[in-house]
């Protein structure tokens, strides 16, 4: 076992890990706006009259979500021309996530922190694991492309925390890794953060009251087999996805601390690797497209 899982007590790591996240919501964070609609949909009581009215009070995430159910991304038939149709042909849940992918651009700004990182490049990859894992839960029929899309896209989602508040601290971890090429991020973060980006990530999904399977994805990408066997499917999906991206080039790689696939996780998906062929030819085109959904400001 690494020493980003034993490094810190638990209990001292998860002060390192609430003190950041508690200052990061006062300097970046999701619009109020997505924050109401993650609210609301988590009451069983709310309809989807109440999170049209949520969304039609802010016209240019509204023009961004129906931009995203008439993509590739859906293939829905004909144009979809209000968010209350789009909320009846996708469910409450869907349209809340699109909501949460459209809004992420915002965290990822900040381009050249130092030498060796740019946010700009770990969006490039997130976006990239976000697509990867779409298509490979779809062709692994799990379904369900807008939270497989979301688990893939905020996989990293701890390096932002890191990255707003604890910025000195984060360049450190970044200087060590491009003196050792074979230091991982997570081992790096432990020594001089006391915490590393799964435990700031799942940190961050349960303030911002995400689905557990959020939680898992953010919190144990690296190491999925960790986990409980019903919670693992997401996850392991994610795991793939990352590695296949860093294998591929796409973005920021330092995160991946391998580029071998466990055979058990592809078992554990019913997925053959030379399945993934036809995944990895889909890439490019699937990746400007949710570029060009995700890229510009809502």
């Amino acid at each position: 076992m690494s020493q980003a899982q034993t490094g810190a007590p638990d209990q001292q790591r998860d002060k390192i890990v609430q003190s950041a996240i508690a200052e990061i919501s006062h300097i970046a964070t999701l619009p109020e706006v997505t924050m109401r609609i993650i609210k609301l949909v988590e009451d069983p009581d709310s309809t989807a009259q109440d999170l049209n009215h949520v969304i039609s009070n802010d016209p240019a995430l509204g023009a961004r979500i129906l931009k995203v159910v008439n993509s590739a991304f859906y293939g829905l038939p004909g144009q979809i021309g209000s968010i209350n149709r789009a909320i009846v042909l996708l469910g409450l849940n869907a349209v809340k996530n699109i909501a949460i992918a459209a809004s992420l651009a915002k965290l990822f700004r900040g381009g050249q922190i130092c030498p060796g990182f740019n946010a700009r490049d770990l969006w490039t990859h997130s976006i990239a694991v976000g697509t990867t894992t779409r298509l490979l839960a779809n062709e692994a029929g799990l379904g369900l492309p807008d939270e497989a899309f979301l688990a893939g896209l905020i996989h990293d989602i701890g390096i932002m925390v890191e990255m707003q508040a604890r910025r000195a601290k984060f360049i450190e971890v970044i200087e060590e890794l491009e003196k050792d090429p074979h230091t991982t991020l997570r081992e790096a973060e432990v020594r001089i953060l006391g915490a590393d980006h799964e435990a700031f990530g799942t940190g961050l999904c349960r303030v911002w009251k995400f689905p557990a399977s959020f939680a898992y994805a953010t919190g144990w990408h690296h190491r999925p087999l960790e986990l409980a066997h019903p919670h693992r499917t997401l996850t392991v999906i994610v795991h793939i996805a990352d590695i296949l991206c860093a294998s591929a080039g796409l973005g920021y790689s330092r995160t991946v601390e391998c580029r071998t696939i466990d055979p058990e996780l592809w078992d554990h998906v019913n997925l053959a690797p030379d399945r993934v062929e036809k995944i990895i030819g889909q890439l490019p085109d699937a990746i400007e497209e949710a570029n060009a959904l995700l890229s510009t400001t809502v």
